[in-house]
């Protein structure tokens, strides 16, 4: 529920600066006239149109100028906490390729392979869309080095060993076992950057892996039954 929170709150500072740009664009087509006006129209025109502000839970809604709208947008720049979160989950995703990678020639299971090719399909462009929030960010996403141990859910070396050398039923369940791991791991990972980040953008990638991951969590389980 905190997540679902965090989302509409920082969803809705993007909704005031789009309504507020909006209202004043249309607000200027229609009372913006090429000699200026009277002074009666202009008062209008700088005023603009309130915009209707959804409180926080429990609070009620707050009516708003748009230059109000604006400004309880906020500022967006990446924080400490969103260069983290792309970092490290880059090499978190990193892992998810090198397990499902192992899949084609030691699964026995038909199922396993199709989930394993959507682990891959999904998590290959959202490595390239954090590297490129990096880069335009001025971030080197190499700077900074990472122990797995330091990442929850990342399998162990030992671990990855034992995945190698097993094969049909046995590395079936153990791929799935260490990937649920692994997925809980993102989702922990994400949930932390949705409460002590500030990039909207970041915001809308973790949101994406907690849903995304939540539900190939939920169809892990029930491979595994």
């Amino acid at each position: 529920m905190e997540v679902a929170v965090l989302r509409t709150r920082r969803t809705t500072r993007l909704r005031f600066v789009v309504l507020a740009a909006a209202l004043s664009a249309a607000l200027c087509a229609g009372g913006c006239d090429e000699g200026g006006g009277d002074g009666e129209a202009k008062s209008g025109a700088e005023r603009g149109p309130s915009v209707i502000a959804p409180g926080k839970p429990g609070e009620p809604a707050r009516t708003l100028s748009p230059g109000e709208a604006v400004e309880a947008a906020g500022d967006d720049t990446p924080n400490s906490s969103d260069i983290r979160y792309a970092r490290m989950m880059i090499e978190h995703h990193g892992q998810a390729l090198v397990l499902t990678a192992l899949v084609p020639a030691r699964a026995r299971s038909a199922s396993v392979e199709r989930l394993a090719q959507r682990i891959s399909a999904a998590q290959k462009p959202e490595i390239a869309a954090m590297e490129g929030w990096l880069k335009n960010n001025g971030v080197e996403d190499s700077a900074e080095a990472h122990e797995h141990s330091s990442m929850p859910g990342m399998a162990t070396g030992a671990q990855l060993a034992d995945l190698r050398a097993a094969r049909g039923k046995s590395f079936d369940a153990l791929f799935l076992k260490l990937m649920i791991t692994h997925h809980q791991g993102a989702v922990t990972m994400a949930t932390e950057a949705l409460a002590d980040g500030n990039n909207v953008l970041v915001e809308e990638m973790a949101n994406d892996v907690v849903a995304q991951q939540t539900v190939e969590i939920e169809r892990m389980r029930a491979l595994m039954s």
